[in-house]
């Protein structure tokens, strides 16, 4: 409502709370109305046809269960719109048998750590072509280097690995990091239930407590809210226990939906150097992005993320996502995005859109049979 004093004096202004919160609320509907119809539109546009190959794959999945199956979803249902043919097994089947009934074009394994390197041995035997596509490099390269010299080709997410496979005697080595799989990460075309300032989702890694732990109040006032494993390791877990939801795997689809429902979202890369979790004794560094870095930017949300080497490969800082140094670069990130929202909104779209043309699972494997197949 308006105050009018006397005349003659300043006249003020009182606006009355509950007109404030009308306003509020239109402002805040619009905004969130304009985004997810852009976003809706991006989601509709055609996308360019990869070829589809006139070939049969093997394909044996990780056989590591949650949190692995749905990587091995992507890759699977992917392939199956880019070949004429493929054999869906797990490290536990009589790999070998399926070979030599089926004579597949090519076996590709993901992940490799359960397969019997006796059974890959007896389809080389065959002259079947072999690969595999690592999904942890660089953390545990104790256990994948050895493997490597198996395969006739292998793919790796980390730049950095390229050359050790290569001196573990590959000669077929293909840096080829992972994506996203839009039937699992994609943007709520209505508003999400999950609705959130600032999240992270991921595990209690030490360096990820030792690097959030002196902003950790600053980013609390701002609405953070965090699922994963191992948060009750950070010595302030009483005291923001009602803002992390403690011990809970989330599913992709769960997952999505809160990324999609949140304003800007956390991507804090785990050391590659914490030996109780790693088994990277050569000390090779990480330079790319994981798999989260493609998965949110694929939810038309504005990532925040600590600035990797070879980020810059895929998306433009400043446009397409965000990046920080510091712990107090992050917090001045966080309170300037939340508070200009245009800027927010059109880097989340430009990430979308991107991610969409570029960065998904059938860009991926159309990359791989390229390098196999030509």
């Amino acid at each position: 409502m308006f105050i009018e004093e006397a005349a003659g004096q300043m006249t003020s202004i009182v606006l009355d709370p509950a007109e404030s919160g009308r306003k509020n609320g239109l402002r805040d509907g619009y905004a969130e109305g304009y985004l997810r119809g852009r976003a809706s539109y991006i989601v509709s546009q055609p996308r360019p046809a990869f070829p589809v190959r006139k070939v049969k794959v093997l394909y044996v999945s990780s056989g590591k269960g949650f949190p692995y199956s749905p990587l091995d979803e992507a890759v699977s249902s992917t392939l199956r719109t880019l070949t004429t043919e493929l054999i869906a097994a797990v490290p536990g089947d009589p790999i070998s048998d399926l070979a030599a009934q089926h004579k597949p074009d090519l076996l590709l394994a993901l992940d490799g750590l359960e397969l019997p390197v006796e059974q890959l041995n007896a389809v080389r035997a065959m002259g079947i072509p072999t690969a595999v596509w690592f999904t942890d490099d660089p953390y545990y390269t104790d256990l994948t280097i050895p493997l490597s010299a198996h395969y006739d080709y292998v793919f790796t997410l980390e730049r950095n690995c390229v050359e050790p496979y290569r001196a573990a005697g590959c000669s077929q080595v293909h840096y080829l990091p992972f994506a996203a799989f839009p039937e699992h990460y994609r943007p709520t075309l209505i508003p999400s239930p999950h609705r959130r300032n600032l999240s992270f989702i991921g595990s209690a890694y030490w360096n990820r407590v030792i690097y959030l732990q002196p902003v950790l109040p600053a980013l609390m006032e701002q609405g953070l809210l965090i699922n994963g494993i191992w948060w009750d390791r950070l010595p302030e877990f009483p005291a923001y226990a009602d803002r992390i939801e403690l011990g809970k795997w989330m599913g992709p689809v769960e997952t999505s939906e809160v990324y999609s429902g949140s304003k800007i979202v956390l991507n804090l890369h785990r050391s590659p150097s914490e030996e109780y979790v790693n088994n990277n004794k050569a000390g090779i560094p990480a330079a790319s992005p994981n798999p989260r870095t493609f998965e949110i930017s694929a939810c038309a949300t504005l990532q925040l993320v600590d600035a990797r080497d070879d980020l810059t490969s895929f998306y433009r800082p400043g446009v397409e996502i965000e990046t920080f140094s510091s712990p107090e670069e992050l917090v001045d990130k966080v309170r300037y995005y939340l508070t200009h929202e245009e800027e927010r909104r059109e880097i989340a779209l430009r990430a979308l859109d991107r991610t969409l043309r570029d960065h998904t699972y059938a860009n991926r494997l159309d990359q791989l049979m390229s390098v196999i197949f030509g």
